[in-house]
């Protein structure tokens, strides 16, 4: 392995001064936290903001301006409002160009304590392996004993992950571009979907629309065209706070933190079949998010029910019915 300086941390930011807390303080938990430089981008004030968000906004700058855990952190404070799909785009842009690698975090996440030896260490391990395309940290669809203590997968992940600026350069923030060249192979497609189960194509469509504004859209996109894998730990290296304050947050996905030192180690960079098995059910929310099948409701049961005997019960009516009109 070469290119041993540790990866600087790039935090977005915004009006969430308890997630931002909590985030750091998981962060500062880390061993190599003291050795790592942290840059933090504020996102600039939307226009006509109430007093409570206004107040919000400034309790995490100074937040952000009292942090001191960590070997230098440098803050950047955007004049104007430029979202969070622009935000990480721009501060990802700008620092992986001066240290060619970097690792990214949003606000609303709690990290294992071994997230950032975790991250260095993959960063490091796969950095001349061009099939890997990012290293991913929430692992929330194939955890447990059954599954790898570390996989790849083509989706790539957005809560905690890490990258290259040999990579990252090839990001795109044209969709028709994109659309285009997914529409020219299928099995891309089926790819992108995430093995057909779940429809991010209409994600990226609504991207086009201006109906949401994502990054991790495109840098999806990106990663399936390019044939990228992800590195995923088993257990999970992060999840999401559990909370309704959390912007893209979803409740179901709190796997369990990685909380005793993990052994680091190499593996083929290739798609386990159980593994793609676990990520289907996870997408397609027939599974819960341990890649485990759910127990239908009663509700969806006795519909199940109705729908297999009903049409029996008249099929064999009918036949009783013709064979009495002959007679």
């Amino acid at each position: 392995m070469k290119n041993l300086e540790l990866a600087p941390i790039v935090l977005f930011t915004y009006n969430r001064p308890l997630h931002t807390s909590q985030l750091l303080d998981s962060l500062a938990a880390n061993t190599l936290a003291k050795e790592s430089v942290l840059y933090v981008f504020c996102d600039g004030v939307k226009a006509n903001v109430s007093d409570q968000i206004l107040e919000k906004i400034k309790k995490v700058r100074n937040i952000i301006k009292n942090e001191n855990r960590f070997k230098k952190v440098i803050i950047t404070i955007h004049e104007h409002n430029l979202g969070l799909a622009n935000s990480v785009i721009k501060g990802v842009t700008t620092v992986i160009n001066k240290y060619n690698k970097v690792i990214v975090l949003e606000d609303d996440l709690i990290l294992s304590p071994f997230f950032l030896q975790y991250m260095n260490d993959s960063l490091n391990r796969y950095d001349d392996n061009f099939s890997v395309g990012q290293i991913g940290a929430c692992n929330f669809f194939a955890c447990g004993e059954k599954y790898p203590d570390y996989f790849f997968v083509s989706i790539p992940d957005c809560w905690g992950w890490a990258t290259w600026r040999n990579r990252w350069e090839h990001f795109k923030s044209n969709i028709e571009e994109l659309e285009e060249e997914l529409n020219k192979d299928k099995n891309k497609i089926k790819i992108f979907n995430a093995y057909d189960s779940f429809d991010f194509m209409n994600m990226l469509n609504q991207q086009k629309l201006g109906k949401i504004n994502s990054w991790a859209i495109r840098w999806q996109a990106v990663c399936v065209l390019k044939g990228w894998l992800t590195l995923y730990p088993n257990p999970s290296m992060s999840n999401h706070i559990e909370s309704d304050e959390a912007t893209h947050a979803n409740k179901n996905i709190m796997p369990p933190l990685c909380l005793n030192l993990p052994i680091f180690k190499s593996v083929k960079v290739i798609e386990i079949k159980s593994v793609i098995k676990a990520l289907k059910l996870g997408y397609s929310g027939k599974g819960n998010y341990f890649g485990k099948l759910k127990r239908p409701s009663l509700k969806k049961r006795i519909k199940k029910i109705i729908k297999i005997f009903i049409p029996l019960f008249f099929t064999d009516y009918l036949k009783k019915l013709k064979k009495w009109l002959k007679l």
